[in-house]
């Protein structure tokens, strides 16, 4: 939020944008091209875009900022991706019942269903649309720890040959600094997509 009004402080910004404005601008068009794709291009869905928008730069701030040495991942951590997945599905399901009424549950019931079995089939679908805000927690949590537990021992490795003194270690030491380097690069791509795919889903 401070990056963001930073840059559009004077007046909505500059004329010819900047480098820091030309990334505002980029994340603001790619959030609102996901939110009429994802929602619906009418007028009355844009009030649901800066609670998207907001998600989508705190979890991408959050990923890459653990891509910083010495700094710490905040979403590796399950308690935090849980409580955020649990927060937007409780938000979501209060607005779905204060907009829809108990209409909010036909989304689990497909036209022409017979009635005795109207019960069955809307637990069926409930159950697996409860799970989700577990899934989208668990998913961000696993994919961030693990990338980043790898990249840890890996760089733990190549500073232990460093170390050894022997000049054969020193020259096998490209090998696991080269892997380094190229999961340094993979984990940025997952940081970046793992906060669209929590968002998007």
């Amino acid at each position: 939020l401070l990056f963001f009004s930073f840059v559009t402080k004077k007046g909505g910004g500059k004329s010819v944008p900047n480098a820091w404005q030309s990334l505002v601008e980029l994340l603001y068009s790619f959030v609102l091209n996901l939110v009429k794709e994802q929602i619906g291009g009418q007028s009355g869905k844009q009030e649901f875009f800066p609670c998207i928008s907001v998600t989508l730069t705190f979890l991408l701030f959050c990923n890459l900022q653990g891509m910083i040495p010495y700094s710490f991942t905040v979403t590796s951590h399950f308690l935090i991706t849980l409580g955020l997945s649990f927060s937007l599905f409780i938000g979501i399901t209060i607005v779905g019942f204060a907009r829809n009424g108990l209409h909010f549950l036909s989304f689990s019931l497909p036209a022409g269903v017979p009635l005795p079995l109207a019960p069955f089939l809307v637990l069926l679908e409930l159950i697996p649309y409860s799970f989700r805000a577990l899934s989208l927690g668990i998913r961000l949590f696993a994919n961030m720890m693990a990338g980043h537990s790898l990249v840890k021992i890996l760089s733990g490795f190549a500073w232990t040959m460093l170390c050894m003194g022997d000049p054969l270690y020193f020259i096998g030491d490209l090998g696991p600094l080269l892997i380094v380097l190229a999961l340094t690069g993979l984990e940025l791509g997952v940081a970046i997509l793992q906060a669209y795919v929590f968002t998007i889903l």
